[in-house]
């Protein structure tokens, strides 16, 4: 069976920057998910589709089919009163924020000024090309419940 639209397909992976080192790979051997969901990144979701199990493959992302490119515009100051007084800020500290729409996103603190934090709201992989190993393990069709929840489902149920 190949990997097309409404399949789940489970993969081993380890996904690498350009210098070899290890960024993720998953998590007790596996990694399962719906194609055609925008469950992955476009760049590996394209290249999985039409594969098989068994087939192994190293795919290289672009920024454009990955993360996007880093933009200035996700850059921000934020006052430090808006985080709690006795916070132990650090560069690198994430925390989760709400976006311009109301949407939940997560920010990368960047730098310490006297009178403000800036945050970086970019994903921590943006701008990155990324380089995936990939060992497809299974190929199976998406049940209806899979299909009309946009993910894949365990066999305990989907617990929502």
């Amino acid at each position: 069976m190949q990997i097309e639209n409404n399949k789940v397909a489970t993969l081993h992976y380890t996904l690498k920057d350009n210098e070899g080192n290890i960024l993720d790979q998953s998590e007790d051997g596996s990694f399962v998910y719906l194609h055609g969901a925008l469950n992955i990144i476009p760049g590996l979701e394209t290249a999985l589709t039409g594969k098989t199990a068994g087939e192994e493959l190293n795919v290289k992302v672009s920024p454009d089919d990955g993360y996007g490119v880093r933009s200035e515009e996700h850059m921000q100051e934020v006052p430090k009163e808006m985080f709690e007084s006795d916070a132990d800020i650090q560069v690198g500290m994430q925390f989760h924020a709400q976006g311009p729409d109301g949407q939940a996103l997560m920010v990368t603190v960047a730098e310490i000024k006297d009178e403000a934090i800036v945050v970086d709201g970019n994903h921590p992989l943006a701008g990155m090309e990324l380089n995936f190993d990939v060992k497809i393990i299974e190929v199976r069709d998406a049940s209806d419940e899979e299909m009309e929840h946009g993910h894949v489902h365990s066999p305990e149920g989907c617990g929502h």
